[in-house]
């Protein structure tokens, strides 16, 4: 998969993201770049960001010949879904506005490669200890008690789990979650509403390290 973004912070969500999900990343900062990287490899699937910093160079006069045109997943903004990089296409194409959800990012892309290649098998289920959560069905457990989640939460534990025992910034955890940064009071009611799901059984397993941010794992709480 060929993630074009000029965008530092959004590369490494992506990057991370699509990783832990299984998928193969090759990374590319401009849209030329990426037309010369699809010129000399076969992707499976593009995930473009219409606000590459040369996109205004793109035009119908100029496509370029490709050898194929692979599936392509936009992420943009309202006002540009007019321009739907059509260097890309025709071909498979669909959308996703920003601000997104990753979790919207990660269907659309299983439904685009449909019709290339299944999606790649999700192995295990994550856990730590008695904790777990089932990607296959968007499913997480305390023990025997079912956790009772919206998808906020069910990112904000999936982030938390792959990383456990590291201590994730408020700033992560935003742009993991929602795809940006939101307000501190909206990451401290969405780490306490996780928080009472989750440590409703001992041991406490949500830690907060004040200051830094957020980590998952036994051992004495560090607030």
């Amino acid at each position: 998969m060929l993630v074009v973004t000029g965008d530092a912070d959004l590369a490494e969500l992506l990057s991370t993201t699509l990783e832990l999900a299984g998928y193969r990343i090759s990374l590319s900062g401009t849209g030329v770049d990426a037309l010369a990287w699809i010129a000399k490899r076969r992707f499976d699937l593009v995930v473009f960001d219409t606000d590459v910093p040369d996109m205004g160079r793109f035009s119908r006069e100029h496509r370029p010949r490709l050898p194929y045109r692979p599936p392509v997943l936009l992420l943009s903004g309202c006002d540009r879904l007019h321009r739907l990089v059509p260097e890309l296409g025709p071909g498979e194409r669909d959308y996703v506005t920003k601000p997104f959800r990753v979790a919207e990012v990660l269907a659309r892309i299983q439904v685009l490669l449909r019709g290339t290649r299944p999606a790649p098998a999700r192995g295990h289920p994550l856990q730590y200890g008695d904790l777990v959560l089932d990607d296959a069905v968007c499913r997480a457990r305390r023990g025997t008690r079912a956790l009772e989640l919206t998808p906020a939460e069910y990112r904000l534990l999936r982030h938390l789990l792959a990383n456990a025992h590291r201590v994730l910034s408020k700033e992560q955890i935003g742009r993991y979650v929602w795809g940006d940064h939101r307000g501190d009071n909206a990451i401290e009611q969405l780490v306490s509403r996780l928080r009472r799901k989750v440590d409703r059984d001992a041991p406490s397993l949500i830690h907060t390290r004040r200051g830094f941010g957020y980590w998952l794992g036994r051992g004495e709480s560090r607030t």
